[in-house]
């Protein structure tokens, strides 16, 4: 466990290899769960800010099922969470496969364009860390959870090119938790590493 100010990083955030591979997952994570994509309660806001620029990379179903339910919606286990189509293991609503049948974000494609400014939501940006606050105190936890099946490709590249997944997932880090943050564990990382 790697401690930086109140925030308990996993080993296995810096010791795990991973690099996405979206031509053999094609983007499952944003349909295989239990709940749509985890959202901070900054995020609502920003999603409802944004939701008409995003609107035409939506499909008909999506964006039915969005008047349907709303732009978020509450999740007893998991708190506020993008919609889903149908039930909760189905593919969020922001989310649209590509010609070559990769899902890919609506909001991230819109950012891409030059749309909005936003990327996307932070749990979808640092996937697959997931971060969870504290039960008990000020504090929140770092952990590396990827999907069994889903993600074996994206291990398998990161092995292969030999990149951490802390280093993978810096951008998002870096806008979870600031450049300071980044930077000593980054340190702590290649200590460990000399070792």
């Amino acid at each position: 466990m790697i401690v930086i100010d109140n925030i308990l990083v996993s080993d296995d955030v810096v010791s795990k290899q991973f690099v996405c591979d979206l031509a053999k997952c094609k983007g499952g994570c944003c349909e295989e769960g239990d709940a749509g994509a985890p959202l901070e309660d900054g995020e609502l806001d920003t999603i409802l800010s944004v939701y008409e620029k995003v609107k035409p990379y939506l499909s008909d179903a999506a964006i039915k099922e969005i008047e349907k339910k709303g732009k978020y919606v509450y999740h007893k286990e998991f708190g506020w969470v993008t919609p889903t189509l149908g039930n909760d293991s189905e593919i969020c609503v922001y989310g649209y496969r590509d010609e070559k049948g990769i899902i890919k974000c609506a909001f991230e494609q819109a950012y891409y364009d030059g749309v909005i400014d936003w990327k996307k939501p932070i749990s979808c940006h640092l996937f697959p860390v997931i971060t969870k606050k504290g039960k008990h105190g000020n504090y929140e936890r770092v952990n590396y959870e990827p999907r069994e099946k889903l993600c074996n490709p994206a291990c398998s590249l990161g092995k292969k090119l030999k990149v951490p997944v802390y280093e993978f997932l810096k951008e998002p880090l870096i806008r979870k938790y600031g450049k300071d943050f980044y930077d000593v564990l980054d340190e702590i990382a290649k200590k460990e590493d000399n070792v």
